[in-house]
């Protein structure tokens, strides 16, 4: 295990460790940049980058040569904008809540219009500010949350006295089968994008996310938009992992016991113990990213060796059974990892019922954040 870890959380108190591996996010950058070329590749740090930090993520990929950095709240590009250098543009998905386009606009950030509304409202601040505004407009190409629909579409084409003031930058849709890479929605939407296309013509073309970016040249357009891929998770089912690891994490233990058989474990006493067993309670629970699901399902890992959770996973803490270790080998303080080399986020995702994203972005602030 990381001895460095140890004495960090001995310092600071510290629940668990968080270690971002930044040497492998600018690989899988520069992959998938590489791979999309000549589309450009932005980089998508909503949701304080899948839990990773985005004013550390955001200008680190801004260093390997990132210009485009999506968010999905207004609130999130405000936060973001003084970490990065003024050449980089930073784009909201969900476009703009009433009240703060002018805002947005004297600050240069780049609303994503998803509606008429949207695009009436930012055109009135252009009006008002005797100058053209960027934006994207997205367009529903068959995944039914965010763009306008065909005939939204054909309106603006046919009148563009719609977008007067509004410097449209691109259009974009977003896929919501990509990561299965034999999904005939793919082509479907593909299909849907075409037409969009066809009634911009000479607009570039923002379409593919992460899972996209591995569907081929068709999905790409001008502009790609990985997210998940950046930190690490598998971003199709192909059957070669395409990105490195980005993140570790590992929790420290509270105590250990030893409890006989027809011992209770956890809230509700889900597990009840078959023979003398040995446990430890680590200090990382679901407000940590621990999720519930995993209560009696999931584990964690010590040099090779997999714990299972018993019981119910708690708020603050979760039990594991450490039987299959040497007596002695864990104490207070030890750590054990719970996502790392020895059990992939994908594994844990799995486990728990769920996607790698939510596991990412379940994350909670209590453990301790290093970055190398």
């Amino acid at each position: 295990m990381d001895m460095l870890s140890n004495l960090d959380c001995e310092a600071t108190g510290a629940p668990g460790v968080l270690t971002i591996d930044l040497a492998a996010l600018r690989r899988n950058y520069r992959r998938i940049a590489e791979m999309v070329a000549p589309a450009r590749a932005a980089a998508v740090v909503k949701a304080d980058a899948y839990g990773l930090g985005a004013r550390t993520v955001a200008p680190v990929l801004y260093g390997e040569g990132c210009r485009d950095f999506f968010v999905a709240q207004y609130g999130e590009a405000t936060s973001l904008r003084p970490s990065l250098p003024q050449d980089a543009t930073l784009y909201v998905l969900n476009g703009l809540q009433p009240g703060v386009e002018a805002d947005c606009a004297g600050r240069d950030i780049v609303p994503v219009l998803n509606s008429l509304e949207q695009i009436g409202r930012w055109r009135s601040v252009a009006q008002l500010a005797s100058r053209r505004l960027p934006a994207l407009l997205q367009f529903d190409t068959g995944m039914s949350r965010l763009g306008m629909a065909a005939e939204e579409a054909e309106a603006l084409a046919t009148d563009p006295a719609l977008l007067n003031g509004i410097d449209v930058r691109a259009i974009m849709s977003h896929l919501a089968c990509a990561d299965d890479v034999e999904d005939p929605h793919n082509a479907a939407q593909e299909q849907s994008m075409l037409r969009f296309e066809d009634m911009f013509p000479g607009v570039p073309v923002s379409f593919a996310n992460s899972g996209g970016a591995f569907l081929g040249p068709n999905y790409r357009g001008a502009l790609v938009r990985p997210g998940i891929a950046l930190y690490g998770a598998r971003p199709t089912d192909l059957p070669v992992r395409p990105m490195e690891r980005v993140m570790t994490i590992e929790a420290a233990v509270v105590q250990t016991r030893i409890v006989p058989a027809g011992t209770a474990v956890g809230y509700a006493a889900t597990h009840v113990t078959e023979g003398e067993r040995r446990l430890a309670t680590l200090a990382l629970g679901y407000a940590d990213g621990v999720l519930r699901s995993l209560s009696n399902r999931g584990a964690f890992y010590f040099d090779g060796i997999r714990l299972p959770i018993l019981g119910r996973v708690s708020m603050d803490s979760t039990i594991i059974d450490i039987s299959d270790l040497p007596a002695g080998t864990l104490k207070l303080g030890s750590l054990v990892e719970w996502i790392g080399p020895q059990q992939s986020i994908e594994d844990v995702a799995e486990d728990a019922g769920t996607i790698p994203y939510e596991i990412l972005t379940s994350i909670g602030h209590r453990t301790l954040r290093r970055y190398r």
